[in-house]
């Protein structure tokens, strides 16, 4: 099934009468208080203490890029000024009388003092005042952090939003589940609990995902299994089936015999099978029989569900009326987690072509849920505005125009009352909008979504590539470069490779302006990472005590808290002293507009985007003059299978072995035909093509693309003569043959490479390679020592260590470099271990490195999640023999080129890599592997390889030879094409398999010298 599952049900607390839309709701009743306009930082309330008024209330700040509280905001309504100040300075902290900067609405008398704290060197910030009402509000915190502090203590006292910009130091390197982690380790686990539905109701998945999984740390019984099935559940939502598959799997031991559990986890895997595209799985899921004593909705109906956070939910949706919520009992919450049932049986249905059995268990579905407690339950509205939108879809296609966008209507009505601004009302949105694209109201489908573009900003979300497919298709039919303009907005809203990101840390990183500001800024990454790291760990550790998950050998609880605890305090240090640097104070927002790309771009250049929307597939194309959008004829399926019978016929890999058949020349030919047909002499000019992939395309470099039909037709009676030789290819028409091309993930992540300063690194040349053989048992033993914590299955054997790659590519490669007056060295053999690499203190020194030696990309067995790795030869202490995803990540580098010449290294990373290293995003996408760990260590383009690189005929150490051949200052795409030309014009080499392997991501028009 194409889309994503998002029928969440709380069961916490329940609103007795229709409360209050949420945009009403005071900032006195919510839980979670937004900071500023910009997003950055946010207020959670924090649990009462004995020493607390009835009203008083106290919060913790949290800010993107903070692990932990940058500060705490009170509202002491029985307490005076002066008592507050003496409170907060009871710790021997010492404060002066500071400057207040700023207007700070809604109180007076307000006061700031500057405060120091003894043993450490955060600058502190006071703000003191009183409000309207005469209570008593302040806040504290990290100085840095002074607009926050501000803006807070101006919400509270006004008790609504307050405008203003939060201008705080950033790396940018936390994304939407870092702050959400964040955030819920600042609060307690029940109430992780709660806020992790409410995320979950609004379609916010990942956050939600960070608040199940920390109150699964800290809860314990029911709660914590509840939790951890939601965990499960979110991972599916994400792309993270394996992940999703290892935790349902653990969880069904500790199901017992509760009916709520039971239910809970059949619905959820029925919804991760929808996920994973398999309907039939989830019927027959949903189809088996509950274990006994757990089936009967009238035995559960005397069960009470205990809710001690009903009253704090329903303050939230607007009613704080004691009395006015009540508990659920078990049978109420057993009927509503019977209808989601019934609405997943109805997605599998629709999705096997049923669409009047679908429509049958919808309207059941939404009998139910309007059947417990009159539907006034706020935490199914989502539930209930998705059912509606299903049965307008069926209702559509039955020609009953009219109550299908009556029921539009009424699911967007619902959501815009309750969820604003949510992923889920963007859902419903959206669905609404292709009722109306495609019954002919095309004008008001168009203003519904460029509204909804506009309202997402830069959230990228994964749903959306279903729900913005109608608009690409209006936009597609309209032409022209105002269209090309819209489509390239709304696409820079599609999910991309995490790499994409981390290009624009790297860049950021590199416009501080000094070395001293470059440093601050990788320390502050580096310890960020140490900091998701640890807390992945005490996860771990903590899963394995509650005996769900198996955890790392030897964990250290205390141990690891201790190390968790000084490096948060060691990050708001080095926040404190990056914020001496504006140029890390700025926002940047990751869209461009298409003048801003065309802006980018040079003479002879153009970018080439690809959309790949469901079924659809759709491209942009721009120079620095011309755009123009268009639909590609061939569905995204077909696409897909193409790159498939491409690769298969370039290399399989059967038992150990790498093989070769003759090359598709018609589908080569034919996919070039579907991408470029249309731009007719658009290409014509083009020297140098900046080429975004998507999809399958991911996979596959396009410069062994055939453009012309002669190339088929002559190489095809070549293959049939009496000498017939399938494997002669010289004289094509490839497209790489003329055109030099660049791998893109996103324009603004090629803008910030281009626009990045150059590699000040004195020596021009490192190369890397031909490991030490090794015995079985040196590995295990070394293995052992490690103490990895993996299964011994998932581990290596020592064949992978017994077949190394010759240094012949980089004695080449380094003679070449010495003939031309640089500076050049190779490391080998024992020279090329884990430990030295990682030990060495001057890798930033080499402006380019080569590794030649194996890319273990996979996974050792097909239960063991992969973990990207180099293989390097063995050292000592508790080297492995292995630059894992996480220790390149721990390199620091000042690269201009990084090339893998290795076996597929432009291959994904995978979510076990992307936690290991302390990183964000699942590392699903092609590049986000071993790519994105060098970009992530500093180097600013990498050549690397979709397949195993070969050695016949001498191909690889011939291209490599070819690129550093290269004149000073030709370019790096330059270089390579150069090289290429000469094996596709030698029949030994000409089909592609030994010259099209390498792909240049970043910006190919760096120069192999300077």
């Amino acid at each position: 099934m194409a889309r994503t599952l998002a029928a969440w049900l709380t069961g916490i607390g329940l609103i007795a009468s229709t409360p209050a839309a949420a945009q009403d709701v005071p900032m006195a009743l919510r839980d979670s208080v937004p900071i500023g306009s910009n997003g950055l930082c946010e207020a959670q309330i924090q649990s009462p203490t004995q020493a607390d008024g009835l009203f008083d209330r106290h919060y913790a700040i949290i800010c993107q890029d903070a692990s932990i509280s940058v500060g705490s905001l009170v509202v002491l309504p029985s307490r005076s000024p002066d008592q507050v100040f003496a409170a907060f300075s009871a710790d021997g902290r010492d404060c002066t009388q500071a400057a207040l900067t700023g207007m700070t609405p809604g109180i007076s008398n307000a006061r700031a003092f500057a405060c120091t704290q003894p043993g450490s060197t955060l600058n502190r910030l006071l703000v003191i005042g009183t409000t309207g009402a005469g209570h008593t509000i302040a806040a504290e915190g990290i100085a840095v952090y002074s607009d926050a502090l501000r803006l807070g203590v101006a919400t509270l006292a006004t008790d609504r939003e307050v405008a203003g910009t939060v201008d705080i130091p950033l790396t940018m390197a936390g994304d939407a589940s870092a702050f959400a982690r964040a955030q819920a380790e600042a609060i307690s686990a029940q109430s992780a609990l709660a806020e992790a539905y409410r995320r979950a109701n609004a379609g916010n998945y990942a956050e939600a995902a960070e608040f199940f999984s920390a109150s699964a740390g800290a809860l314990d019984g029911r709660s914590a299994t509840e939790a951890l099935l939601n965990s499960a559940l979110q991972q599916s939502n994400l792309g993270n089936y394996l992940e999703a598959a290892l935790l349902f799997i653990d969880i069904r031991d500790v199901l017992g015999e509760d009916p709520i559990l039971h239910r809970l986890a059949r619905n959820f895997e029925a919804i991760d099978a929808l996920n994973r595209g398999s309907a039939a799985e989830a019927i027959m899921t949903l189809d088996m029989p509950l274990p006994a004593n757990t089936s009967s909705i009238q035995e559960l109906r005397q069960m009470q569900v205990s809710s001690g956070l009903a009253e704090r939910l329903a303050a939230e949706n607007g009613n704080a009326i004691s009395g006015g919520t009540g508990q659920l009992t078990g049978g109420e919450r057993a009927q509503l987690l019977d209808a989601q049932a019934l609405y997943i049986r109805a997605s599998a249905l629709r999705s096997q072509g049923l669409p009047q059995q679908a429509r049958s268990a919808l309207v059941d579905a939404r009998s139910q849920l309007l059947d417990v407690r009159g539907g006034r339950i706020v935490s199914v509205l989502w539930l209930r505005a998705q059912v509606l939108s299903e049965i307008a879809e069926i209702d559509e296609r039955d020609g009953q125009l009219g109550a299908a966008e009556a029921l539009h209507r009424e699911a967007v009505g619902m959501l815009e009352a309750y969820y604003p601004g949510s992923p889920a009302l963007a859902s419903a949105q959206a669905q609404y909008a292709g009722y109306l694209a495609r019954n002919g109201r095309e004008g008001e489908a168009l203003s519904l979504y460029r509204s909804l573009v506009d309202t997402a900003g830069t959230k990228p979300a994964a749903s959306l590539r279903r729900l913005l497919a109608p608009y690409f298709s209006l936009l597609a039919e309209r032409g022209g470069q105002g269209t090309a303009a819209e489509m390239f907005t709304a696409s820079q809203l599609l999910l991309r490779p995490g790499l994409a990101q981390t290009q624009a840390v790297l860049a950021r990183e590199l416009s501080g302006g000094s070395d001293e500001a470059s440093q601050l800024f990788r320390q502050s990454l580096n310890v960020g990472r140490g900091i998701e790291q640890l807390r992945a760990q005490i996860s771990q550790a903590s899963l394995d005590a509650a005996g769900t998950q198996s955890a790392a050998p030897g964990s250290d609880m205390a141990q690891l808290r201790q190390q968790l605890d000084a490096l948060e305090v060691r990050q708001l240090e080095l926040q404190q002293d990056l914020a001496r640097y504006p140029r890390y104070r700025v926002v940047e927002d990751g869209r461009m507009t298409l003048a801003d790309l065309q802006g980018t771009l040079r003479e002879g250049e153009a970018y080439y985007k690809l959309v790949m929307l469901d079924e659809a597939t759709y491209a942009i194309f721009a120079s620095p003059h011309t755009a123009q959008a268009f639909r590609i004829d061939a569905a995204s399926d077909a696409i897909a299978r193409m790159v498939d019978d491409l690769r298969d016929s370039i290399a399989v890999e059967l038992a150990g072995q790498t093989i070769t058949y003759p090359f598709d020349m018609p589908t080569a030919r034919a996919l070039y035909a579907e991408l470029f047909g249309q731009l007719g002499e658009a290409m014509a000019g083009v020297g140098h093509l900046v080429f975004e992939p998507d999809g399958a395309l991911l996979r596959m470099p396009i410069n062994l693309l055939v453009t012309d039909d002669a190339s088929v037709e002559r190489q095809l009676a070549r293959a049939a003569g009496p000498e017939g030789d399938s494997f002669d290819y010289t004289g094509t028409a490839w497209l790489g043959r003329d055109v030099r091309v660049t791998t893109a993930v996103s324009p603004s992540s090629f803008r910030d490479v281009r626009n990045s300063p150059a590699s000040d690194a004195r020596i021009e040349y490192l190369g890397l390679g031909q490991n030490q053989p090794v015995t079985e048992t040196s590995v295990a033993a070394a293995q052992t020592a490690q103490g990895a914590g993996r299964a011994e299955r998932c581990q290596w054997s020592a064949a992978a260590w017994n077949n190394p790659i010759a240094a012949t590519e980089l004695r080449a490669a380094e003679t070449l470099v010495k003939s031309e007056g640089s500076n050049a060295a190779v490391l080998t053999d024992a020279a090329f271990t884990d430990t030295a690499l990682l030990a060495m203190d001057q890798l930033d020194e080499y402006r380019i490195l080569h590794f030649a030696t194996h890319g273990l990309v996979t996974a050792p067995q097909p239960d063991c999640p992969p973990r990207p790795a180099l293989l390097t030869s063995f050292g000592s202490g508790d080297s492995d023999g292995l630059l894992s995803f996480a220790e390149i990540f721990d390199l620091r580098l000042d690269a201009d080129l990084i090339i893998l010449s290795a076996c597929n290294t432009a291959s994904e990373g995978g979510l076990v890599a992307s936690r290991e290293a302390g990183i964000g995003g699942s590392g699903d996408f092609a590049l986000d592997g071993l790519v994105r760990a060098f970009v992530g260590a500093g180097g600013r383009t990498v050549v690397a390889s979709h397949w195993p690189v070969p050695d016949d005929f001498g191909a690889t150490q011939r291209l490599v030879s070819g690129i550093f051949s290269a004149q000073d200052g030709e370019t790096t795409t330059e270089a390579l094409r150069q090289a290429q030309l000469g094996l596709m014009d030698d029949a030994n080499t000409s089909h592609p398999f030994y010259w099209a392997a390498f792909a240049v991501v970043g910006d190919g028009t760096i120069p192999v010298r300077r």
